[in-house]
């Protein structure tokens, strides 16, 4: 399918690996010229130039946290008139609420919910100059079902939901789109990790706790980075003009509900 996306800019953070690199990754397929980022300088640099290899666009590397109001300048420095802004971070580690104190609280909003929130700030008033913007924010399953140890980042995720609900209708009549994808279990590093620590807490091999974790979703799987982005690409593309406001769930059935 043609996604119209030919030409245009994206910005994508935290897109040096993982679902990020997944929807860097569709969009440049698209046509898309990019802005990826990272903190790891090495690591950027090598996703930029197999993106840079594999399709004939233009791929910009900005090492920086794009928490920081620096990370988010060279972003925007990079590339000053996006017309899609793919949001991620990294989430605060697994951690009990009873640990947590308030410094952590702080940065875990600041991370999941205040950065995305200042990116479309930034962005969101040249899209409506222009006509045309996606913007797709990164969230998680656990802002609809609860997961032990992540209640910081589902809090902080669920807020930027609540905060964006009312903001996309209110650009949407300029042909500005904001809606969001939810990652269950994907087979990721931060998944990979997660494992490991299980089979070293109970005693069980990795393979025995993959596939004991796979066999709780019902497609029997994990989720590839590859499908999250053309999942994305597909909510950044001309025929995804209609859809915004909207939290698609990514888990494979795992969260059981009707609606």
């Amino acid at each position: 399918m043609e996604l119209g996306l030919s030409g245009k800019w994206a910005i994508v953070c935290a897109s040096s690996r993982g679902l990020g690199r997944g929807c860097a990754s569709a969009l440049a397929e698209a046509g898309c010229n990019l802005v990826i980022n990272g903190r790891d300088a090495a690591q950027l640099t090598r996703t930029a130039e197999e993106l840079q290899n594999r399709f004939p666009v233009t791929v910009v590397p900005v090492a920086a946290d794009v928490s920081t109001p620096e990370g988010q300048k060279a972003l925007l420095g990079a590339c000053p008139a996006p017309d899609i802004l793919v949001n991620n971070n990294g989430g605060p580690p697994r951690k009990d609420y009873t640990e947590l104190d308030r410094n952590a609280m702080i940065d875990g909003v600041i991370q999941n919910m205040i950065t995305p929130v200042e990116l479309i700030q930034a962005v969101v008033p040249g899209m409506q100059d222009r006509g045309f913007g996606r913007i797709v924010n990164i969230t998680s399953l656990s802002v609809r079902m609860p997961i032990s140890g992540l209640d910081l980042s589902s809090g902080a995720r669920a807020g930027l939901t609540a905060f964006l609900a009312g903001v996309c209708r209110d650009v949407a009549g300029s042909g500005v789109t904001i809606n969001n994808l939810l990652p269950g279990k994907m087979d990721t590093d931060r998944l990979a990790g997660g494992f490991e620590r299980e089979a070293a807490q109970t005693g069980k091999s990795l393979a025995e706790v993959r596939k004991t974790s796979a066999a709780l979703i019902p497609a029997q799987r994990f989720g590839t980075a590859e499908e999250f982005g053309q999942t994305c690409a597909f909510l950044c593309s001309r025929h995804a003009g209609y859809i915004t406001g909207q939290n698609i769930l990514m888990d494979g059935g795992l969260f059981p509900s009707a609606f």
